[in-house]
Parts: structure tokens; sequence; C-alpha cells
């Protein structure tokens, strides 16, 4: 088979940018040192890209969701320093975990048990302290089968760390109770937002995702997260339109006058949802409005500040995250996770 073409799409990684939020969050980790959640394909932004550049930054505790997330960041990191946040439901995940070196993060009763009968060994232990999804309840934590667990990182998850919640409070003083009651290396609460709510909340490790990729969840990070993507995309077709023409699905668009536009090789496909209608992307200082609905694959958008673009333009998608959630009321969780897997 021949090559593939270069594809219509690119994203844009700022490595240098990746690199300082590590180390801003590690450093607004204070006596603790910072992790980094790299499930999801690293947020979206691509395990191929961004687990290098975490690790050469001085990264050296990494957080994976599923099993399936394992094979590609091992070839990067020892598997001692991934721990694998869903845990072990059955003895086939068990064996998986300890053929390769990774810690599952044991989320209940039933996967101590699993754990254990398989033949046990290092793990990490979640403790619910008022989220209510994986964990053991602190009631629990007596429990002979947690007990008995070989426990590296006893860790909770907090709900409110993006809000200055009461709930913040209570969710640490109930992990703070559970921690003389069962024997583990190191405490680890805090997720990004959570870094900024003080010293109490760092533990030994801390656990930055979003922030690690240019989110903002609180107004603490304003000025020292750097935004790290950059969807770009090259224009398709460029063409004119005559006065009172239509535009895109359900002639949502009429031409006021004679315009001149481009179709941009970009749509929902890619994780541009409909709610970025409106919305503009630049070349240069030049902005380049949206026109009508977006399509799966494809955008149009005016031309009127750049009338000299043709076909194989660049054209970029201004993407600083709490902006562009703003834009499509979409969390910018969402908005890096849902970036699809055509970019190049």
């Amino acid at each position: 088979m021949p090559d593939v073409p270069p594809s219509t799409l690119r994203l844009g990684l700022d490595e240098a940018a990746l690199a300082a939020n590590w180390r801003v969050l590690d450093a607004m980790s204070g006596t603790a040192r910072a992790g980094a959640a790299v499930k999801a394909d690293c947020y979206g932004l691509r395990v191929v890209r961004c687990l290098p550049v975490l690790r050469d930054a001085g990264c050296r505790d990494f957080f994976v969701a599923h099993w399936s997330e394992v094979e590609s960041v091992l070839a990067y990191i020892p598997a001692s320093q991934v721990s694998v946040l869903h845990g072990v439901f059955d003895a086939a995940q068990a064996a998986y975990a300890r053929a390769v070196g990774v810690r599952p993060v044991i989320d209940s009763l039933h996967q101590a048990r699993v754990w254990s009968e398989s033949g046990g060994g290092r793990c990490d232990l979640m403790i619910d302290s008022g989220i209510n999804r994986l964990g053991i309840a602190p009631s629990e934590i007596a429990d002979p089968l947690v007990q008995s667990l070989d426990i590296q990182v006893l860790m909770s998850h907090l709900a409110c760390a993006d809000e200055d919640s009461a709930m913040n409070a209570r969710q640490l003083a109930a992990f703070r109770a559970v921690i003389p009651h069962v024997a583990h290396r190191e405490a680890s609460l805090a997720n990004s937002a959570g870094i900024a709510l003080g010293a109490d909340y760092h533990c030994d490790l801390t656990r930055p995702g979003l922030a690690l990729y240019g989110g903002v969840p609180r107004s603490e990070f304003a000025d020292t997260i750097r935004q790290v993507a950059y969807p770009e995309a090259a224009l398709l077709q460029v063409r004119d339109v005559a006065e009172g023409a239509t535009v895109g699905y359900n002639a949502a668009f009429t031409a006021p006058a004679p315009m001149r536009v481009g179709v941009v090789s970009l749509g929902y496909a890619d994780g541009i949802m409909r709610s970025w209608a409106g919305a503009h992307f630049v070349h240069g200082d030049r902005r380049l409005p949206m026109l009508g609905k977006l399509s799966m694959d494809m955008i149009v958008v005016d031309l009127a500040q750049a009338p000299d673009l043709h076909e194989g333009d660049w054209v970029s998608l201004p993407y600083l995250l709490p902006d562009a959630a703003r834009q499509t009321a979409l969390s910018q969780y969402e908005l890096l996770t849902v970036l699809g897997n055509r970019f190049g």
C-alpha cells in the first residue's frame, strides 16, 4: 500500500507549556510531589506525544482508568509508576496487573477479595470520602480484606474542589479520619483543583489531570496554567457565494451580500460540536467567523478578512479552554476528551 497522504487536520501541542504546567502544579503541591492523570489518551491529547514530555519534566506517578490504556503508557515509563483507577473486577484483570507490574487501585471489598485471592501484591486503595463513585466506604476500613492489603497509595477524590464548597473540608476530614486505621506508604487526595485548596489537601502525592493540559478549574491557575492544545484544519475549498444564497444544513445562514467563503476540514466527528456555531477561526490575527450549522466533517467560514486564502491553507480554532467552555457550554474536560482521532 502507498503511504497515506498527510492529514488535513493537525493538533498543535505546545510541549513546553505542558512541561511548564506540570512544574507549576508540582511546585504548588508544596512538600508533596505531583503525579499525572494520563487516562483517556492524556485527556485526548495523545499519550505518544504527552507522556514523554511529562516524564522528562520530572513526573514519576501516572494514573490511567482502563486496563486497555496500560500498554500504551508502558512504552514510555516503568510499570511500577502506573496505577489503574478502575481496579480489578476479576481474576483475569488481577493476573494481568501482576504480570505487567502495574498497581490496581482497589475500589471495593469485592475487588479486595479478587486481588487477595489471586495472590495479592502491591496495590493502591481508594476511599470514598463523599463523592459516592468508586471507593471503600470508611465504615469498611476495618474489614480484614482491607487490612491485609499491601497498599502503596491510600487515596480519595474530591467532588467539589473547583468550588469554594464546604464539602471540601468535609471530605478532607473524612479522609484524615481513615488514614491512621490502615497501613499504607503514601496518601493522596488532591486533583488539579484540589492543589489550589492549600497544603492541608496535598498529602504526599497530588494527582493533577485537567490543568496539565491547559484547563483552568479555579481562578488561582488563571495566570500560571498555559494553553497546550491548538486544533488546526486546512481549507478544502474556497468559493464565492451570491447575495441571498444559503449556506449549510437547514439553510441556517443567508448571505446578506456577495461573499467569499472557505470550507474547513473539521466538524463534530472531530469533537467540534454544533455548540461552536457563531464562533470563529483565525489566520494570524484575522478572524474567520463560522457560517451556519457545523457539519460532521466540514465548517464554512467567512473569508472577508482573509480574501487571499486558498485551498490547502491552514486556519486555527481558538482553543483556550476557559474561553471555549464559555462559547460552547461544554466543560473543559469535554473540550479536550472529545477531540477525535483524525488529527495528524
